[in-house]
């Protein structure tokens, strides 16, 4: 029997549980994301408040990135419980509805079902909330590649063997993330022509093995473009309030840096439809896309487009 064949085969459930908890994802890692409970094909995750994780201290509110990546992740753990396996899962894509805002300093939790699993695609939907799941921050549906590539994170151990890496918020009172500290925790920057760039760290990191980046850094960072992308259009300060996005992924991110940029697709008084793609070395060949909507802030009576 091969060394591939022998690390697909079925690990008995409360190891592949313990094997979930211990071999994850760096950033879910660092983030303090953990796995509370599984049962076959089922997560129920939580995530502690940082201060790091704010979108916009004005409000207090998380990033929407922080949501994403936790549901992605949660997902993920849901995948592997229904396949009783370790081979290699990949996001295909990733569609999230955004309810209401997440109350400040409270913890988040999720709880995500791969309801149908095919021989190479896996189906799954989640929901994310803090006092009761009937009352949701936001709810997900999301597609997963199986056996996306050789790698086996639940038994395999990345070459480099380094400390693992902090969430710090660089201060930069004067830049254009002064009142985002996840997005400054993230090194996300704006380029001349107006294009924003997310630099690689150790600290997004999805699979440690390849290594790739964390399909959640990818759609906080598109996320993150588009807030910047309608704010600029628009001509105002007021960031506008996420509805739904969802985020396609096309490529594996490697540990290269990130570009991105948007297009508004329509804008009407209240909503605003908007495109973003993210890439790395080739604009023609990118990583992920995501549509998506976001509810604009305006003056009392004024109806919707």
């Amino acid at each position: 029997m091969s060394s591939t064949s022998k690390s697909n085969m079925p690990l008995p459930f409360d190891q592949l549980v313990q094997a979930i908890r211990k071999r994850r994802s760096v950033y879910g890692y660092i983030s303090g994301l953990r796995l509370d409970r599984a049962a076959p094909a089922e997560a129920w995750s939580s995530l502690p408040y940082r201060p790091v994780f704010v979108g916009d201290t004005e409000t207090g509110v998380l990033h929407g990135g922080v949501v994403t990546a936790m549901l992605d992740e949660t997902c993920g753990m849901a995948v592997q419980l229904a396949l009783d396996t370790t081979r290699a899962i990949a996001t295909l894509d990733l569609r999230i509805d955004y309810q209401k805002p997440a109350t400040p300093g409270l913890d988040i939790k999720a709880h995500s079902i791969c309801y149908r699993v095919t021989r190479s695609i896996a189906f799954v939907r989640a929901t994310a909330y803090q006092d009761s799941e009937n009352d949701p921050v936001a709810t997900a549906t999301a597609c997963f590649m199986i056996g996306a590539n050789r790698t086996n994170m639940l038994k395999d151990s990345p070459t480099d063997h380094h400390a693992p890496p902090t969430l710090d918020v660089p201060d930069d009172p004067a830049g254009p993330f002064a009142n985002s500290p996840f997005a400054r925790c993230l090194g996300i920057r704006i380029g001349d022509d107006g294009t924003l760039v997310m630099p690689f760290s150790p600290k997004i990191i999805g699979n440690p093995i390849l290594p790739a980046i964390h399909g959640g850094m990818t759609g906080a960072f598109l996320e993150t473009t588009a807030i910047v992308g309608v704010t600029r259009d628009r001509g105002v300060s007021a960031l506008p309030k996420p509805i739904g996005l969802t985020i396609n992924y096309l490529r594996s991110g490697r540990a290269l840096d990130s570009y991105a940029n948007v297009t508004i697709v329509k804008q009407g008084r209240r909503v605003v439809a908007f495109e973003a793609k993210a890439w790395q070395e080739d604009p023609a060949k990118p990583i992920a896309s995501a549509f998506g909507h976001f509810m604009l802030r305006q003056a009392p009576g004024v109806d919707e487009e």
